[in-house]
């Protein structure tokens, strides 16, 4: 009796979710009706129409704003490096709101209606004949720089929150859900490459040849339909509840610390504070020995009355273990910005180049020049599908992990491939202006550098969302979201003062410089080699930092008294 009571217990823990999150009407979730799969598609849906639409907008900017509205080569690439850095650093802001105060289901809703906003502004500025560039090119250009940055706002909280609300789907606690949640962004990658595939073949041909207004009014019409979808799957989603700023118990375990500078840390890292596992959802965190003196946060002051347990005077464990994951992960993004600024040229001079090539494909087809970016997307989709159902289980097999290997070591290889990628670059542009005639030079030479970089995405971008999504705090999980945006919004806005620096000193004493009015008397292919070297140099800082990073080690025993268990794997891992 009593263990068929046992088996029942036990049947009723694993039929429901314990992992703080809820379903839409507020109550614990039921594993078997919410989450995993059948929430995630809703989900990947609308991320695949998102890209579309920024991918669509995002590999043409650089020709409209030459061609349209008749911008200098260098102008018009700044140009695109600052909307490129607005739009990947808006992030922060719209995941620190989902995080903490407006949850990341209603951020989502919220920020999708802003970007249809803007593409609904985009298209009538391009629609109305007295708006159009050739009736009044100031006003054509004010209305286009709107509708742009409105998209931008609607990404800056659409990406962070959409992307964690999908990883939330997936219990981690869950031995079968952790393995899907692995596999969830190698797969939310494959969708987004997808939508970019379309971006940048359909809806760029639909630009070149039907009209700019005509390819927005479709963007806008996705938009709107995979919004209507997403509502339609709220009944099978999994549910955060905000709790206020997640800054905030990070800035509580620091000012502590510094108030208690001057106490002596115990030896025995058990004395330190820590709530019982069973007297909170939250998971906890095993403690480590790096950064000690945040340790001293959580210092028990015996004797110091009501005082001495107030929140900015005392800290848990886990805060501590927190705050010291956030500062870790500086060094590392700043070792990613190289990264960055390798991206950054994609959409840029590598789209540039291929505008300038022989883009014939037959005798009657001529490649839309921003078309050139689905090899990057070819390549990052077989990266990720080869990664995930060949590298990982060969991996798994091979050294006993999970992962197969670890993050940081794949957003390493990644990083690698992008350095190669611009000496490709660097070395085909040179090709092209010794050729006798530039412009005979056939753009499938674009092909190994677009396909190179296509790889590095699949190892660093995809690394790159899962480490700052996984190893973050599980409260700022948006943000985190918006951490790995900001490498590339940072490595843009990078790209444009090193474009300055080097037209600046390039052109010093009256020589020419490299970045002249039309590529064909530029020397990109100086600048291409300027980012590799730069990258070379710091793929062997972000090696160091790497190997000295300290994963985040989630203490065992939530929902009952596993102290002592926990403890010793605890100390296994630090």
């Amino acid at each position: 009796m009593e263990k068929s009571l046992r088996v029942g217990v036990m049947e009723d823990r694993g039929d429901w979710v314990h992992d703080s999150s809820v379903d839409h009407r507020g109550r614990p979730p039921s594993r078997g009706a919410t989450g995993s799969w059948k929430a995630a598609m809703f989900i990947i849906l609308i991320e695949f129409s998102e890209r579309l639409s920024y991918y669509g907008i995002a590999t043409s900017l650089m020709l409209y704003l030459t061609k349209v509205l008749q911008e200098e080569m260098k102008v018009a690439a700044k140009n695109v490096n600052y909307w490129m850095s607005v739009t990947t650093l808006m992030p922060l802001l719209g995941g620190f709101l989902a995080d903490g105060y407006l949850g990341r289901f209603s951020t989502v809703v919220f920020s999708t209606v802003i970007y249809l906003l803007g593409l609904m502004v985009l298209a009538t500025a391009q629609l109305s004949p007295r708006l159009k560039p050739d009736h009044s090119l100031r006003l054509h250009e004010v209305l286009f720089f709107v509708g742009i940055y409105l998209v931008s706002v609607g990404t800056g909280g659409h990406k962070p929150a959409l992307e964690s609300f999908g990883a939330d789907q997936f219990d981690e606690s869950h031995a079968a859900e952790r393995v899907q949640k692995m596999s969830f962004f190698n797969w939310w990658n494959c969708a987004l490459c997808s939508g970019v595939l379309l971006g940048v073949t359909v809806i760029v041909y639909a630009q070149d040849r039907i009209g700019w207004g005509a390819a927005s009014v479709v963007l806008a019409a996705v938009m709107a339909a995979s919004l209507v979808v997403f509502l339609a799957g709220w009944r099978f989603y999994r549910y955060r509840v905000p709790e206020g700023s997640p800054l905030t118990p990070l800035l509580q375990a620091v000012v502590a610390a510094v108030r208690k500078r001057r106490l002596v840390l115990p030896v025995d890292a058990r004395e330190l504070y820590e709530v019982k596992p069973q007297n909170i959802k939250k998971r906890l965190l095993c403690h480590t020995h790096q950064l000690r003196f945040l340790d001293k946060a959580a210092i028990v002051e015996y004797g110091g009355g009501e005082d001495a347990a107030r929140p900015w005077r005392l800290a848990t464990v886990t805060q501590v273990e927190e705050t010291k994951l956030v500062l870790a992960m500086v060094p590392i993004w700043v070792a990613t910005l190289p990264f960055g600024m390798a991206a950054a040229q994609v959409s840029t001079f590598f789209i540039k180049q291929g505008s300038v090539m022989d883009r014939r494909m037959g005798p009657h087809f001529v490649l839309p020049p921003a078309s050139i970016f689905a090899l990057a997307a070819v390549g990052m989709i077989a990266t990720v599908a080869v990664y995930d159902k060949v590298l990982v289980p060969y991996l798994r097999r091979a050294t006993g992990g999970e992962r197969g290997i670890s993050i940081l070591r794949r957003v390493g290889i990644g990083m690698a491939f992008a350095i190669v990628a611009l000496a490709v670059a660097a070395v085909v542009e040179r090709r092209r202006l010794q050729s006798p005639a530039p412009a005979s030079m056939s753009v499938l030479w674009l092909v190994p550098q677009f396909l190179l970089m296509g790889v590095g995405d699949g190892f660093a971008l995809v690394g790159l969302q899962e480490y700052f999504y996984d190893q973050v705090p599980d409260n700022m999980r948006s943000l985190g979201i918006g951490l790995y945006l900001s490498v590339i919004g940072a490595g843009s806005f990078l790209s444009s003062l090193v474009i300055t620096a080097a037209d600046r000193a390039s052109s010093r004493g009256g020589r020419a410089s490299w970045f002249a009015k039309d590529l064909n008397h530029s020397r990109i292919d100086l600048f291409y080699w300027l980012l590799a070297c730069i990258g070379a140099v710091n793929l062997a800082f972000y090696a160091v930092v790497a190997t000295r990073y300290s994963y985040k080690t989630v203490r065992p025993g939530k929902g009952g008294d596993d102290k002592s268990a926990g403890d010793i794997e605890c100390a296994a891992a630090a």
